[in-house]
């Protein structure tokens, strides 16, 4: 007998969205199931990367104000008003999700169904009563934050990044907890929209899975804008007096309005019942192999829920591996992460792809070299003011590029040069090789692979010597 669906995908987040909708085109029959009624888009629509972006323009543009009179521009200090800087958030996230909306994706032929479900068996999902049974399942239920088990947290009440979008008052005060992506670029937009921010960082920098010396940029510009981040710091304890949260962590006593926890997440996948389906979970999400298949052949999972790269266009990626493995043939697709870009939003933003030099140097020892460049030296950077931060790229000895990260404005746009050389095999002297535009901030990647060159240069004696003797002997003969 054949089944209903040609795939059921659970959950309308990012990687949902994309297999839905390209197995849709493609003719396949495709049930799309999603908890939240009337909302698709999941996270990063709606408490991720659209808010957050939409809030750090706000932030820039009051930064911006701000700092006028260091060119010229003399205003008076900008009079925020914090509801309409959220109001704006509101509004980008409606203008996207049209491209979300249940009327689009049921005219691309999905049937969108509405509803929390849970697996039967290993071959029937249930959802509002209904049992669908398709040849594919994937899973892509997303994640959740987390808070710390701290005492009187809970009670005094918390912000995450579902709710702190939807302030409509600015908080005087905030403590941020945890010094990651989320907290960093929350705390210093909260910071240029007008409130006094701590963040609380457990390790000796900002950003622990970055280079650190290119993290130490970004904390240093933060501290320099006014944020106070206290290093080596764990959250303790919190009361309530007077109506103010007083946070207790690393000896401070800091009294504040809000406190806002971005210290990690976890994988969706309560409820769910994927037990009686057959499939394995551990630590850090659903278990999968390099075709992204789950202990259930038949069902698959993308995104955040199976753990890894927590990130918009990861999830994308992993959604196209599931989606030819689900529909086609399960051998045909493999998961491939040697060459995933992110980048931070703070300002400076910092982007990076492959290995930092400390995970190249473990795995490489001494074939590695490591080559620099100062934003300082970018004329188009100092024209704008912002001749901070730098790029730095690590290479083997013949070139080939193992990671490259800049911290700088910009930074997320200026990375993908490198992607695309790690993606196709380009070495670090064909980045170098290809013109640029001046006066432009994209003269950072060509500038930074210069110094490859000028490194190799250095070390080569035996060229060294042949080009003098050989200049040597066209002046003796001219």
């Amino acid at each position: 007998m054949a089944v209903p669906y040609d795939v059921v995908i659970i959950g309308g987040g990012s990687g949902g969205l994309v297999v839905a909708s390209a197995a849709a085109q493609l003719h396949a029959k495709v049930a799309l199931v999603e908890k939240e009624q009337d909302r698709l888009g999941g996270d990063c629509l709606y408490y991720g990367c659209v808010p957050s972006k939409s809030l750090i323009h706000a932030g820039e543009v009051a930064h911006s104000v701000k700092t006028g009179e260091l060119v010229g521009v003399n205003t008076q200090p900008p009079h925020i008003e914090f509801a309409r800087a959220t109001g704006h958030v509101q509004n980008v996230i409606k203008t996207i999700a049209v491209h979300d909306s249940t009327e689009r994706f049921e005219g691309l032929g999905v049937e969108v169904i509405y509803g929390s479900g849970q697996f039967k068996d290993r071959d029937t999902f249930t959802v509002n009563g209904r049992d669908l049974k398709a040849r594919a399942f994937v899973v892509a239920t997303g994640s959740h934050p987390v808070a710390p088990p701290v005492p009187g947290l809970k009670e005094a009440g918390y912000l995450t990044n579902i709710e702190v979008f939807s302030l409509t008052q600015r908080p005087s005060s905030l403590v941020v907890v945890g010094a990651g992506p989320i907290g960093c670029e929350l705390g210093q937009s909260f910071s240029r929209l007008g409130s006094k921010v701590t963040i609380l960082a457990s390790r000796d920098v900002i950003m622990p899975k970055e280079d650190p010396d290119l993290a130490r940029v970004v904390q240093d510009r933060m501290i320099y804008e006014g944020i106070e981040i206290l290093t080596r710091t764990r959250l303790e304890k919190v009361e309530v007096y007077n109506g103010k949260k007083i946070v207790h962590a690393g000896g401070h006593r800091i009294e504040t309005d809000e406190i806002l926890v971005a210290a990690g997440r976890k994988p969706n996948v309560e409820g769910l019942n994927l037990e009686a389906a057959g499939v394995e979970v551990g630590k850090g999400g659903i278990v999968v192999n390099e075709r992204l298949q789950t202990t259930n052949p038949k069902i698959y999972g993308c995104g955040d829920v199976i753990g890894g790269y927590q990130f918009t266009h990861v999830a994308g990626y992993e959604a196209t591996v599931v989606l030819t493995n689900a529909l086609f043939f399960s051998f045909l697709s493999k998961a491939k992460y040697s060459v995933i870009p992110w980048a931070t939003f703070t300002d400076p933003e910092l982007g990076r792809v492959g290995l930092t030099e400390a995970e190249a140097r473990q795995k490489y020892g001494d074939d590695v070299v490591v080559v620099e460049h100062q934003f300082a030296e970018v004329d188009r950077a100092l024209a704008e003011g912002a001749g901070y931060g730098f790029a730095k790229v690590i290479c083997n000895p013949k070139g080939k590029i193992l990671g490259a990260h800049i911290v700088g404005r910009s930074a997320g746009e200026l990375i993908h040069e490198y992607v695309m050389a790690m993606t196709y095999g380009l070495d670090i002297n064909k980045v170098s090789g290809m013109v640029h535009v001046y006066p432009t901030l994209s003269e950072i990647s060509a500038k930074a692979a210069l110094q490859f060159k000028k490194k190799s240069y250095a070390n080569n004696t035996g060229l060294q010597t042949f080009l003098k003797k050989f200049f040597a002997f066209r002046r003796a003969i001219a």
